[in-house]
């Protein structure tokens, strides 16, 4: 499998002179694998309309494009390139969406539609030429048709998020955003006066258990792309209940889950190239001899293959 990266920033496009390096838009991978060059692309920010872009300059002049799009939410930022996602306006596409369930009993191909609307667009989507089937996931585990095997395990965000296991031919690539580390929910301070004993045991073993079971979701995995969008000291000052992991966070718990290469995603949208660069030198110091996780941060037009 090989994994291309074409939009790797977090919560909003950030174009610009200090962003010009690591990227400016907004989450889109694309994986290619076997023999038959399958496609699948999860989320659909602003970077998907450069992968649309490439697919039909490239691709298309060899016969329709065929994709599979797994949303890991419906937040903007992961959703809003769509509608420039040029293979959806070419017959002959066929594109199968993939997105969790929601609170609001709103399908995933409604939410898109509530894009597609000329309030916000200029074409609907009974007007697109591409066919698109959309298919709805709580955690769980299938197979696609050509023997990728998919798994999917809930996310801890301000809206049901999933993260996807993708293994095909004994490798595997996990993806792992947008994701906060589960913590207490209950006091845990004894001069709190909601103090409860029993609840703040109760509470950090759950959220133990949650954070476990997401290692192990993706335990061994070849390539795991995993939200980092602040590091522990901006987290803990000021970013507690954003949906969003620390770089400490991320690294520890790849290093437990024995994954072999970690990748630093989501970038925080005011990050700037000197700053990931030199959270990047100085995180590698810090694990040296201490982990055999390989540190990586996510660039656009980068490609890694396992």
């Amino acid at each position: 499998m090989t994994v291309e990266f074409w939009g790797v920033r977090g919560s909003i496009p950030s174009p610009g002179p200090d962003t010009v390096e690591y990227g400016g838009n907004t989450s889109c991978i694309a994986i290619r694998y076997g023999s038959h060059n399958g496609l699948i692309v999860v989320d659909a920010g602003t970077g998907i309309k450069r992968l649309g872009d490439h697919l039909v300059k490239h691709e298309l002049p060899h016969g329709p494009i065929r994709a599979h799009l797994f949303l890991t939410h419906t937040h903007w930022d992961h959703i809003m390139g769509f509608p420039f996602f040029t293979p959806i306006f070419i017959p002959g596409s066929e594109i199968d969406v993939y997105g969790p369930v929601t609170h609001e009993n709103e399908t995933i191909e409604k939410i898109i539609g509530l894009q597609l609307s000329y309030r916000y667009f200029p074409v609907r989507q009974n007007e697109l030429s591409a066919t698109i089937r959309y298919h709805e996931l709580k955690e769980q585990s299938f197979e696609l048709a050509d023997g990728m095997r998919v798994t999917t395990k809930f996310l801890n965000h301000p809206v049901l998020c999933l993260g996807y296991r993708f293994d095909y031919d004994g490798k595997s690539v996990a993806t792992v955003y947008d994701n906060e580390p589960f913590r207490n929910l209950f006091p845990a301070d004894p001069e709190h006066p909601d103090y409860d004993p029993a609840l703040a045991e109760e509470g950090e073993q759950a959220a133990r258990e949650q954070n476990a079971q997401l290692q192990e979701f993706y335990r061994a995995s070849d390539l795991l792309i995993h939200d980092s969008q602040y590091t522990l000291q901006e987290y803990l000052a000021a970013r507690i209940g954003w949906g969003h992991s620390p770089f400490e966070f991320a690294i520890n718990a790849a290093h437990k889950a024995e994954v072999n290469t970690l990748v630093f995603f989501h970038h925080d949208p005011l990050r700037t190239d000197a700053e990931l660069h030199d959270l990047l030198a100085g995180y590698r110091r810090m694990i040296k001899g201490k982990t055999r996780v390989r540190l990586v941060v996510a660039q656009e037009q980068d490609r890694i293959t396992v």
